[in-house]
């Protein structure tokens, strides 16, 4: 997952979409959630606690709004009747309300969700539930309904499952460690903490545990939400057939490879019976149109 300061670039001057911020949150419910069994791959590392989730749920959606206002300053910022826009926010419809039986904060967020004009392959969920997808990953990619499912499954977990909070937990250990005891107890400030974990949030790179853990419980939301987990095989096929191009950020945070493939597979018995369960989405939606090739400079 990365933030990188996605509308300053060229690219998005392109200016492949129009139209302004998307004020609501996510307004979700969907039948039977609230009865949905405990979900075992919910598991939060204890390094999470050395960083408050009020301090890092805030930097991440004040990161969340700057981007949004580059994005709708370069008319790169999809309006609401995009219809690429109401399928990501329809997919999400279904798979958010199961965000809390992983972790009860999700309750209290306002998710949201946005889609860039930009041709890079990437998307994220900032904690919080601040989702954003990049046009190109849609488009490229040609993802069906349950690969994006898939997608924001996967990058709603590292939220839930509260990753960048243990990285900068991690972080605040080792080059903090004295300063941070030293407030705790009351003897000196922390200062540029809060400054410290916003320039973290552009930069993180989740660990191959991280990825292992957000593919597992990705998979789980996405099929109680009505998506075939098998997507998740085709998904990371596709992606690895894309290569790693300039426009690939999401697969230089996001490796690909065999072995992710072989691991998906082996817990499809178990997330299985959970799709074949659940009440299937009652529409569906054509794939992204392609972008025409980028002009040669």
């Amino acid at each position: 997952m990365t933030a990188d300061r996605p509308c300053s670039c060229s690219l998005h001057r392109r200016r492949l979409f129009t139209g302004g911020l998307l004020g609501a949150g996510l307004v979700a419910a969907w039948p039977g959630a609230a009865q949905a069994a405990a979900i075992p791959e919910c598991k939060r590392s204890t390094f999470t606690k050395a960083v408050s989730a009020d301090t890092v749920e805030g930097q991440a959606g004040q990161q969340y709004r700057r981007m949004l206002q580059e994005a709708g300053s370069e008319r790169a910022l999809a309006p609401a009747e995009h219809p690429q826009l109401q399928r990501l926010k329809y997919i999400a419809a279904r798979i958010v309300p199961f965000a809390a039986d992983c972790n009860p904060r999700a309750a209290q967020w306002r998710w949201e969700v946005n889609l860039i004009g930009s041709r890079q392959l990437n998307a994220f969920c900032m904690p919080g539930g601040k989702i954003a997808f990049f046009y190109g990953i849609l488009s490229e990619l040609q993802l069906t309904d349950a690969e994006v499912a898939m997608i924001m499954g996967h990058e709603a977990a590292h939220a839930l499952l509260e990753h960048a909070r243990e990285q900068m937990g991690k972080n605040v250990i080792t080059t903090n460690g004295l300063r941070l005891g030293a407030a705790l107890l009351g003897l000196g400030q922390i200062g540029d903490l809060g400054a410290q974990i916003g320039s973290q949030l552009l930069s993180l790179k989740f660990s191959r545990d991280d990825e292992s853990e957000a593919d597992a419980l990705g998979l789980v939301m996405a099929a109680q939400a009505g998506y075939d987990p098998r997507a998740g095989v085709t998904l990371w096929q596709k992606m690895g057939a894309a290569g790693g191009g300039a426009n690939a950020s999401f697969l230089s945070t996001h490796p690909s490879g065999p072995q992710r493939i072989k691991d998906i597979e082996a817990k499809l018995p178990r997330v299985q019976p959970l799709y074949d369960a659940a009440p299937k989405p009652d529409r569906q939606f054509a794939p992204a149109p392609k972008l025409a090739a980028a002009p040669a400079r």
